[in-house]
């Protein structure tokens, strides 16, 4: 299943491209649509909507996920996300790609393990799942990919049945071990616990393992 993740932004859409084939996540595309500040709100609308169509045409996602909008502070940043949600709904309408929307908390429980976490621990936890060298960059695009797994947690179950759900220790351990400074000590601390965690999730893969064989 090819999943298509999107953070839209007038400034800024992230996006992020999920390939995941018999419990196997691979990484095909993201980034970042940026559109000029000095074009119009008509032009800048246009250039996101061609790039999520071209983004559709190439890769064939078989569904488009995105967060769902909220009422913000701000009415004109509200204002630009939902001009930018507008053409990337009419691409995927267009390209008959059906699309689900998740609420912020639900994707950050999904990807971290509590609805309540930080864009680093997203992005940490993102790149861990993902096996990607680096925490992805921007943010935008770290979110999108992160709705891309999110839907393979909720619509499919998949994730849910291959790992225990991540719990908030952990995200915060690997959080801190990504963030600490160059105490050598501290940074050895960070990194047992987090080998004995591995370690637990590891014996509860043999036992499901041990109990599907035996069924």
């Amino acid at each position: 299943m090819v999943i298509l993740g999107i953070d839209p932004g007038l400034a800024q859409t992230g996006y992020g491209l999920v390939d995941y084939t018999q419990r196997r996540f691979q990484v095909r595309a993201y980034g970042a649509i940026r559109t000029p500040a000095d074009h119009s709100t008509a032009q800048r609308v246009a250039q996101i909507h061609a790039k999520v169509a071209e983004l559709i045409a190439v890769h064939q996602p078989e569904v488009l996920v995105m967060e769902q909008l909220f009422t913000l502070r701000s009415g004109s940043t509200a204002l630009s996300i939902g001009q930018a949600m507008g053409v990337i709904l009419l691409a995927a309408a267009q390209a008959e790609v059906p699309v689900v929307q998740y609420a912020p908390p639900q994707i950050k429980q999904a990807v971290v393990g509590y609805g309540d976490a930080t864009k680093e621990q997203v992005q940490y936890m993102v790149q861990r799942i993902l096996k990607l060298p680096e925490p992805p960059s921007p943010a935008h695009a770290a979110d999108a990919l992160a709705m891309c797994i999110c839907h393979v947690h909720t619509a499919l179950g998949a994730l849910q049945s291959a790992l225990p759900s991540p719990t908030p220790q952990r995200a915060q351990l690997e959080a801190a071990l990504a963030q600490t400074g160059p105490s050598k000590r501290l940074k050895d601390r960070i990194a047992a616990a987090l080998e004995a965690e591995e370690k637990r999730r590891q014996a509860y893969r043999a036992r499901k393992d041990e109990k599907d064989h035996g069924e």
